[in-house]
């Protein structure tokens, strides 16, 4: 029973020692999702995309020239995700040739 009591004792011990060590400061940063429907004060903003003809190239890789139409939706691609400029599924999925590079 003794040492039982000595363990917890003792792990209380280092609990206290931890919160004592950790500095407590949770405003410092923002976090998202708390408000998803209001971006932080002070978040960076994306005021440009640089897309340049190897960005082009990338993002076209394994579609036959002349572009398709309904390809323009590149000309407003941002900088979010988008599938369509990143390798996906290996094997027979792999389509556009990301993998036999």
């Amino acid at each position: 029973m003794q040492r039982k009591n000595r363990l917890t004792t003792s792990g209380l011990g280092l609990s206290l020692l931890a919160a004592s060590v950790i500095p407590l400061q949770a405003d410092a940063y923002p976090i998202a999702g708390v408000n998803p429907d209001q971006r932080p004060a002070g978040a960076p903003v994306i005021q440009m995309v640089n897309k340049d003809q190897a960005w082009y190239a990338q993002a076209l890789t394994g579609v036959v020239m002349p572009q398709q139409v309904n390809l323009r939706f590149l000309e407003s691609q941002g900088n979010w995700f988008t599938p369509f400029t990143r390798p996906g599924m290996t094997g027979p999925y792999d389509i556009r040739g990301w993998h036999s590079r």
